[in-house]
């Protein structure tokens, strides 16, 4: 947990490209990444606050995508949630970023994991902003209608490296 390891982490995503998106899912198959719908606004997104690009899919209320550097290369992940309603006062949290959220703001996120387990229908979830705005939420960038974040003594750096982390350990379990 070094100083130079938390630079890394700050300084977000490199920007990528509709055909490097496409490129990189482990998780589906070259025809169905070819007809996911990927975000029009590239140009637009913050990348210096991203750890990963994350976006739901218009057509399906139930899918969502990820795309983040994983190692030395890009990995997009398709994930599915089911659009169950929760009461209002029910609040859930992230386990990415740790923010809480009322209602349906955090959602059970499961990706098919990739390779033969994946086609034999094996799965790995987590529970994640449903926005999957963590990235933004970490850094202070953006606030949750209701809910919030913990108060915590962690520096900026030590919050992202373990949003970090924990979406790596995630990531991991797709090839396991």
């Amino acid at each position: 947990m070094g100083a130079t390891w938390g630079r890394r982490y700050l300084r977000g995503m490199q920007a990528v490209t509709e055909q490097e998106i496409r490129g990189s899912f482990v998780n589906c198959s070259k025809g169905e990444a070819k007809r996911l719908a990927v975000p029009r606004d590239l140009a637009d997104r913050p990348w210096e606050d991203l750890d990963f690009l994350g976006w739901l899919d218009p057509a399906a209320p139930d899918r969502s995508y990820l795309v983040t550097e994983y190692g030395d290369q890009l990995i997009g992940v398709a994930l599915r949630f089911p659009g169950q309603a929760r009461a209002f006062l029910q609040r859930s949290m992230c386990s990415l970023c740790q923010t809480t959220h009322p209602g349906n703001g955090v959602s059970l996120m499961t990706a098919r994991k990739a390779g033969l387990a994946g086609r034999e229908n094996n799965s790995v979830g987590l529970y994640m902003c449903t926005d999957m705005a963590c990235s933004l939420y970490v850094r202070g960038k953006k606030v949750p209608d209701v809910g919030g974040r913990f108060e915590e003594s962690l520096t900026e750096a030590e919050l992202i490296e373990r949003t970090r982390g924990r979406l790596t350990a995630f990531l991991g379990k797709l090839f396991s």
